[in-house]
């Protein structure tokens, strides 16, 4: 029986799907686990896959520490990626070179829904072809447009096929194919059957279904969680609720929410004093039962003296996403005088999705007054409160 090891691509930086802090979409959660755990675990269940060696960035070796527990037993060392998908799926081949597979199976880390039969018919292909390749007919109607947005031609969709991966091939095949492409200087490939094509090798299509996603978009993201769902039962959900207070001194803005907000005064902290981030970290810890901001990020320490308060939201969102989980909504409520909120309350709401990695629909900013009544009420200050949602795994 022939000898297959299959290459999972988890190298990229996902910029238009990244989690809170920054985190890559293949470590985000999915219904209790991340969306790298989604895409290895057909293949960990692939009797025909001999070995599984899964390419990351350097910088996200924690990241897939956290993540890849339960598989620890099938996968081999993590493979460093470069610059490039292509280098990326190089530097992999590479790295398995010296195990001599007769096949490779090479497959993107943002494809949670890969299935095991769609694995063995492309396996399977290779019987009679070099390489083999998911792919799914065009359906829609097919326009060309200038860079003004507006149709200069409708395409003829036919015999039109949208690549996806897996993609599979023979080893010696498509790691000649790499070296060659590497050393005339030919780094643009966007898939590998693209650079099989440049090759002169055949690769044939696999007719795969739509659910084969790759997760680009916060969008993506969404509907992932909600096919998902359904299969994982095994999730809690917790709310945390914070609460902070700031006086005002002496200045010419205030920090609110993440947005920079003119104003007769300052607010007074060692950081930057926004009382509605503090309020929203404190929540988030809250939920996850994991201290409070001044234990993570205590004044006595001068490190954190002037600093942005999205550092702590973006840790908080961290702690939470290394435990599995993923925020699901927030709502902060500002208690103030002045400065009016109403003007900026769009953009505060945009500012904490973009921290948290959330649709701005599921953040909330709020303000009132006190009345006249209390500190608050006497103009000397800012209150806020908060409350986050967050699903964690049992």
């Amino acid at each position: 029986m022939p000898t297959t090891v299959a290459i999972v691509v988890a190298a990229g930086r996902g910029e238009r799907a990244r989690g809170p802090g920054d985190i890559p979409k293949q470590y985000l959660s999915l219904a209790g686990a991340s969306v790298l755990e989604h895409a290895l675990r057909p293949l960990v269940q692939a009797s025909q896959i001999h070995s599984i060696r899964v390419v990351i960035h350097p910088e996200d070796r924690d990241l897939y520490e956290a993540c890849v527990g339960p598989f620890t037993a099938h996968l081999g060392p993590p493979i460093a990626g470069g610059e490039t998908r292509q280098a990326s799926v190089c530097a992999g081949l590479e790295a398995v070179a010296e195990q001599h597979p007769d096949r490779v199976l090479i497959h993107d880390a943002a494809r949670p829904f890969l299935a095991v039969e769609l694995i063995e018919r492309l396996l399977g292909t290779l019987d009679r072809t070099p390489g083999a390749i998911a792919a799914q007919p065009v359906t829609d109607t097919l326009k060309r447009a200038n860079p003004e947005g507006t149709i200069i031609e409708t395409l003829d969709r036919a015999n039109i096929w949208r690549a996806q991966t897996p993609q599979a091939f023979h080893f010696p095949g498509i790691l000649a194919a790499h070296r060659r492409a590497k050393a005339e200087g030919h780094d643009g490939f966007t898939d590998d059957a693209a650079l099989a094509e440049w090759a002169g090798l055949e690769v044939s299509l696999v007719p795969s279904r739509s659910t084969n996603m790759k997760l680009t978009t916060p969008e993506d993201l969404t509907i992932a969680e909600r096919l998902l769902a359904p299969l994982s039962p095994f999730t809690e959900t917790r709310t945390g609720s914070g609460f902070d207070v700031h006086a005002f001194a002496p200045g010419d803005h205030v920090w609110l929410c993440g947005v920079k907000v003119a104003h007769t005064h300052r607010l007074e902290g060692h950081s930057d004093a926004d009382v509605g981030l503090h309020a929203l970290t404190d929540a988030i810890l809250g939920a996850i039962g994991d201290g409070d901001i001044g234990e993570h990020f205590p004044p006595s320490d001068p490190t954190w003296r002037g600093a942005a308060s999205r550092v702590f939201l973006e840790d908080a969102a961290r702690r939470v996403a290394t435990l599995g989980g993923r925020i699901t909504n927030v709502d902060v409520t500002l208690l103030c005088e002045a400065p009016k909120i109403g003007p900026h309350r769009a953009a505060m709401r945009e500012s904490i999705a973009g921290m948290l990695g959330l649709e701005t629909p599921r953040v909330g900013v709020k303000a009132t007054t006190t009345e006249g009544l209390g500190f608050v009420g006497r103009g000397e200050g800012i209150a806020a409160m908060a409350v986050a949602t967050v699903v964690l795994p049992l």
